[in-house]
Formats: structure tokens, sequence, C-alpha cells
């Protein structure tokens, strides 16, 4: 989506995202109610909003300690180079790492800022290990445990 695309949101589709991003299984009755519209209307404007891949997806955001996945950590890895081939074999090799939830490009002193969801300080030794370390092109890797979340959203402001 360019910059432009989101100038098209009036303050009713606003709305239908924001109430879909805090509670993705309210009925189209209930979401119609809520902004203000005809059930047919609104069904006909989320669909847009789907079409148009403002809605990208709809999934359930798991309870991370109810999965035994409670420690965050944030990994800083620096590799041996930013040619096109290192970075896309890194990408290839990072994404069959399933304890990876994020991996971003990064400007300034690392390359990537990864995180990452263990059980305890004894699993990310082992996903470290077996997984981070082993990398191809990592040079570099600095890793720091979140001690406590203050707040977590997935919704964007709009």
């Amino acid at each position: 989506m360019g910059q432009g695309t989101a100038m098209q949101l009036d303050a009713i589709d606003k709305r239908i995202l924001e109430i879909l991003q805090k509670k993705g299984r309210l009925s189209n009755a209930d979401l119609a109610d809520a902004v203000g519209l005809s059930q047919s209307a609104c069904h006909r404007r989320v669909h847009r909003l789907e079409k148009d891949g403002f809605i990208r997806d709809y999934v359930a955001l798991l309870n991370a300690r109810m999965v035994n996945r409670p420690t965050t950590v944030f990994v800083e890895i620096r590799l041996s180079g930013q040619t096109d081939a290192i970075l896309n074999k890194f990408e290839r090799a990072l994404s069959a790492v399933p304890e990876v939830l994020e991996c971003h490009l990064m400007a300034g002193t690392a390359d990537y800022l990864l995180k990452v969801v263990v059980r305890d300080t004894d699993d990310f030794a082992r996903v470290h290990r077996t997984s981070l370390a082993t990398l191809p092109g990592v040079v570099q890797v600095q890793s720091s445990f979140a001690l406590k979340t203050v707040f977590k959203t997935t919704a964007l402001p709009l």
C-alpha cells in the first residue's frame, strides 16, 4: 500500500478497523451497531477493507504464559556483510526458527533485530547455540531479556 491509500479511509472505515483490531470475532451485526450502519452496508465495507488489503488476516492471539513461552528476548544480529546474497541466505535460514516471532532489517549498528520467545534462559541458550549462532553470515549476536512487558498491542493507530 502506498501513502495515498490510507487517505481513502473515511471515519467509518477507521472505526471498523479500530474495533476489529481489538475484537476480531465480533459479529457483523454487533459491528454494524457499533459503527451505525446497516448489517449489509457494514459487511460490504469489511469485505472491501479485506479486498483492498487493509485487513490482512484474522488470527487468535495466544497467551504466551499459557503455552509455556513467557520469556521474550530481543536479539541484535550483525552479519559479515550486507550483500543481497548474504541477507537473503540469512533471512531464508532464519525463517525456519520457530521461536523467532519478528525479524527487522535495521539501520544502525545491528543488521537485524529479532523478537524471540522461549520458556526460560536455558531454552534461550539452546536456541542461541543451535539456531541463532549458526545462521549464515552471523558475526555477532547481542541479546537483551525483557524483564516485564509494560504493555503490548497489535492494534495500529489510525
